[in-house]
């Protein structure tokens, strides 16, 4: 057999249910397996859509922190100057 990562997810199924494991590793798998698989990859896709959503945000935070700080160096600048 070549050398190959081994999941942690593997050993907990092997832990579980030894035959099980052995019918993953022959290609076979329960539909419970494959609707948690579905599962799995919709909340890993909202997930990975809210750390974006949220990186995002967090620059348009910058950008008016930012745009606050110049107004106000042109509001005092322009105070002493009259």
């Amino acid at each position: 057999m070549a050398d190959r990562n081994i999941r942690a997810s593997e050993i907990v199924e092997f832990l579980y249910c030894q035959r099980a494991w052995w019918y993953t590793q022959q290609g076979f798998q329960s539909e419970e397996t494959q609707s948690r698989l579905a599962l799995g990859n919709q909340f890993h896709g909202r997930h990975g859509r809210a750390v974006i959503l949220t990186g995002c945000l967090r620059i348009l935070g910058y950008v008016f922190l930012a745009a606050a700080f110049v107004c106000s160096v042109a509001y005092l600048t322009s105070l002493l100057l009259e």
